[in-house]
This record gives C-alpha cells, structure tokens and sequence, in this order.
C-alpha cells in the first residue's frame, strides 16, 4: 500500500467530502482535494497542473479551490483560480493554510484538511456567496495520483 493509501481511512475520505459539501452551502464556491505521493515538480507548479487536469478552471465564476497535498514530501498548496486572486488580498489563504498547517503539524491529517475546507468555504463566502441559481459545478471526491 502507498503513502497516499495510508493518508487517510475510507472514513476519513468521507468526512472529508462531507466538509466539502458543508462549506459549499454557502458559498458558490467550488473546493477540492487532491492527493499523492509526491512531485517532481516544484509544488506550487504541481498544484496548477492538477488544478487544470480536475478541469477546476472551467467553473461560471472561476471561484475554483484546490487544497493540493504530496504526502511523501510533507508539503501542501492551497491553489485558487483567477476569478478568486483577482477580488482578495494578497494574504487571503493564510487563514486556510494556518488552519490546515496547525493539525498537520500534530499529525492530525483528516482534521487538518478538513479545518482547511471549512476556513476556505468562509473565506470564499465573503466574496462569492451562494445564491439560489448556483450547482454543483465540480465532483466533491478527493482525487488521487
């Protein structure tokens, strides 16, 4: 079994869709998990690539969030599309990466990513609330490399 395997439970993996799913009430928001062993890539250039391949920069609002994990490198991105980056700070995620880096570094990976969800869905609500015609635009299952 690979390090990605072992990263979380089937349990776990659906708490995790289910904190999707509770951050994108409110928000028209779109948030998704990505995780592997590891990357050849620098980090940041890894997390676009994947945010492109899960096609996350095709949503109406271009409010796409990727919360990009490589296990084996004990290294994490959070990746926001354009529509986001151009309407926030510059130090929008902090907030996010904080709540994530806070349990990771406790070895409490599920919360970790979990408190990362729900950080992003509050922050994508400020400026992207949910109204009435918004759908589900993107799969709420983490994907896997």
């Amino acid at each position: 079994m690979s390090r990605v395997e072992d990263f979380l439970t089937a349990e776990g993996e659906q708490e995790i869709v289910s904190a999707i799913l509770e951050a994108e009430k409110n928000t028209s928001g779109e948030i998704r998990v990505h995780i592997e062993a590891h990357t050849r890539l620098p980090h940041d250039d890894r997390a676009k690539e994947v945010f492109h391949l899960l096609k996350m920069d095709n949503t109406k609002d271009a409010n796409g969030v990727l919360i990009y994990i490589a296990v084996n490198d004990k290294k994490f991105v959070i990746y926001g599309d354009h529509g986001i980056n151009k309407v926030v700070p510059a130090d929008f995620w902090e907030s996010t990466k904080d709540a994530i880096q806070h349990q990771f570094k406790k070895g409490n990976f599920k919360q970790g990513i979990i408190d990362g969800i729900l950080s992003a869905g509050k922050e994508l609500n400020t400026h992207f609330p949910w109204n009435a015609n918004d759908t589900n635009e993107l799969s709420n299952e983490i994907s896997k490399g």
